[in-house]
């Protein structure tokens, strides 16, 4: 009998019982006589006074009212609960005996954009079982076994609720047909156990664009708090329980909304300490989203090739430490990122199932050349000579420096005083430079007068920062990939600021300074992505687009596009205000210069493109280190639409090393491999 019923029935008991109790009270007599001669009413022999009897009916009348009320409260409130409010308790009861399991969902491909594909899923099995398995220590050490892992991590893994308490805990992944077949041949024996397909992580490239894609791991607890900490005010956010995979780095981090799939649902029914003891309906999950990026798996290919080519000629060349570098190559015209290469690199497959502590820490150690770091977008470097195109358009803006103007390189420049001599690259001396020829020479003495000049200028004396700002530098681009570096250009202010516990003296910006930043030394900062937007903006007449990796996401049925980046167009960064035509085309001519009439061995790389080539070499000092090696381009010159650039951590000289980097990406581009053997490397730097 249902216990509501039996509460209702022992109620009515209750109450019926007091009822006939007052029934029989209302017939004690006290004090009153009955006079029933002449058939009236009995009446009290000595009148309605304030006797004991009338006291005693006076209360039994609350009494009765009291108890009738709270007798009727409670048949009301039983009477509500069985009959009118029973759907609603049986719904919960039936929440007690159920739980809503989540299943994960496929995550989205990842494209090139031409829809080759650098990310997809394979199918994996995983043996799984739910937590009630753990009592049986038999099965779990057979089991244990049969998988080929200790029976302590097989335990663990079945009592690890970070995949929920009642759904299906994860006891190995990716089990070899063989195993799972050998267990769902004995079935019998393996009561409880359960095999499930799932899908991994595969990247049919091995580690090409590795820093690009990214990869994928288990949400972490930081995750997790950011994500209570945000709230939910925004109706498409996606809530992570603890053991989803998400995406950590790259791509995978930054379009995270589009490739996580929405999760399926399974209902199960539980016994009363929460185990699993039946499977009732299920929501099949649904595949996130294909997306499209702006890579060119073959301009992609080229940039990682041609920076191994570029260091392998460097420790050739002596350079033995050199190893790490970054290559980008953007499409001026919108800013799509064609090609982003840096090195050393790593396999995102290890990521797939959970990566190693020992491991993670070789991945991010110094000793291994920090693998994981982007060096394209978060490696900060001296810009060297090749922001001389920036310093030359101040100098020229600014009146510190005509066209007309000339410094003589005699290897050995004094314009600070003799105590504050610096040599040029070449030590020889350039002989009498102008503008143009000191770009095409990179002279620095021509840009040490534009340093001192702009220093003791009392109309603009930090001009030539106001110039490398104009142009992007000190402030991240916008590239839709996390953890890009801002760069740095440093001032007075900065200098101040950074330097706090030195010397007044020594904290003033000075002179020294401003020689160094003009010819890219010192304490300035730039990535080469930041470079390749600059390269890009010269040969646009002052306009950067925003780099972008996102091309578009692909439409459910997998036929055309659901969006594009930025709908249809490019997205403009910024445009850079350039004094004159006349200023911008001396410095094209000067960069001109330097690949085709400075250095015949760098010209004989170049020569055989059917295309013109402007670009710009530099060769950055660090204490105690090898040269780094620069080299920024973009081609064709009369109709831009390519820019590469590239750096070698210890690489060299730009124009020896780097700039074969540069000449391979364009050689995959325009079908045109380079047949030049010299190695010559002396004439610019």
């Amino acid at each position: 009998m249902d216990a509501q019923l039996i509460v209702l029935i022992a109620g009515l008991v209750l109450l019926a019982a007091i009822v006939g109790s007052l029934i029989f009270l209302r017939g004690y007599s006290g004090k009153y006589t009955y006079d029933t001669k002449d058939g009236t009413r009995p009446r009290a022999s000595e009148g309605e006074g304030n006797t004991l009897g009338v006291t005693f009916k006076g209360r039994f009348r609350l009494l009765t009212l009291g108890i009738g009320a709270m007798l009727s409260a409670l048949v009301a409130r039983l009477w509500s609960m069985q009959m009118v409010s029973s759907d609603y308790y049986e719904s919960l009861s039936t929440q007690n005996q159920t739980r809503t399991v989540m299943t994960s969902a496929p995550r989205g491909r990842i494209l090139d954009r031409n829809g080759v594909a650098l990310v997809t899923n394979r199918p994996s099995l995983a043996v799984t079982a739910y937590r009630d398995l753990a009592d049986d220590t038999v099965l779990v050490r057979h089991l244990s076994n049969v998988l080929g892992i200790p029976y302590v991590a097989a335990l663990r893994n079945i009592q690890d609720n970070t995949e929920g308490a009642q759904a299906r805990h994860t006891i190995a992944s990716d089990v070899r047909r063989s195993t799972i077949a050998y267990v769902q041949e004995h079935a019998a024996d393996f009561a409880g156990v359960l095999v499930d397909e799932r899908t991994e992580r595969q990247y049919p490239y091995g580690t090409l664009a590795a820093h690009v894609l990214g990869y994928t791991g288990t949400v972490t607890q930081e995750q997790l708090q950011a994500q209570e900490e945000a709230g939910d005010d925004d109706p498409n956010r996606i809530t992570y329980s603890s053991g989803d995979v998400v995406g950590q780095a790259g791509v995978e981090y930054e379009y995270e909304s589009l490739l996580q799939g929405i999760k399926g649902e399974q209902v199960v029914t539980v016994d009363a300490t929460g185990n699993v003891t039946g499977q009732n309906s299920s929501v099949e999950p649904r595949a996130g989203s294909d997306i499209r990026l702006t890579l060119d798996l073959t301009i992609q290919k080229a940039c990682e090739d041609g920076l191994a080519h570029a260091i392998e000629i460097a420790k050739n060349s002596g350079y033995e430490n050199a190893g790490a570098g970054a290559c980008v190559c953007l499409d001026c015209t919108n800013g799509d990122i064609l090609g982003m290469a840096s090195l050393p690199t790593f396999d995102p497959s290890v990521f797939v199932g959970g990566v190693s502590s020992e491991v993670w820490s070789e991945l991010n150690s110094e000793e291994s050349g920090t693998p994981l770091l982007n060096r394209a977008i978060n490696g900060q470097y001296m810009s060297a000579s090749t922001i001389k195109v920036l310093s030359a358009l101040a100098g020229l803006e600014y009146g510190i420096y005509s066209s007309s103007r000339t410094t003589v390189c005699t290897g050995f420049w004094t314009g600070n005083g003799e105590a504050n001599g610096k040599k040029c690259w070449l030590e020889t001396g350039h002989g009498t430079m102008n503008l143009r020829s000191g770009i095409a020479n990179s002279c620095d003495p021509v840009f040490y007068d534009i340093g001192r000049d702009f220093f003791y200028n009392d109309a603009n004396p930090e001009g030539l920062q106001e110039m490398f700002r104009r142009w992007g530098l000190g402030s991240v681009t916008g590239v839709d990939l996390p953890s890009e570096a801002e760069g740095r250009v440093p001032d007075a202010a900065w200098k101040e600021s950074y330097f706090s516990d030195w010397p007044a003296d020594q904290r003033a910006w000075n002179a020294g300074d401003m020689t160094n930043i003009a010819i890219g030394q010192g304490d300035i900062l730039v990535t080469p992505l930041q470079m390749a937007c600059v390269y890009a903006g010269v040969a646009m007449g002052g306009v950067e687009y925003t780099p972008h990796i996102f091309y578009s996401a692909v439409g459910r049925d997998g036929e055309g596009d659901a969006y594009r980046y930025n709908g249809t167009g490019s997205k403009e960064r910024l445009t850079a205000h350039i004094n004159s035509e006349e200023d911008l085309a001396l410095v094209r001519g000067g960069i001109h210069d330097v690949i085709y009439t400075t250095d015949t061995s760098l010209a004989s790389h170049f020569t055989n493109l059917p295309v013109e080539v402007y670009g710009k070499s530099g060769t950055g000092e660090r204490t105690d280190e090898d040269e780094y090696a620069w080299f920024c381009a973009y081609a064709p010159a009369d109709d831009p639409k390519y820019v590469v650039a590239a750096v070698l951590e210890q690489g060299g000289g730009g124009s020896a090393t780097a700039s074969r980097c540069i000449r391979d990406v364009l050689g995959a581009i325009y079908q045109t491999p380079d047949t030049s053997s010299d190695s010559g490397n002396s004439a610019v730097r």
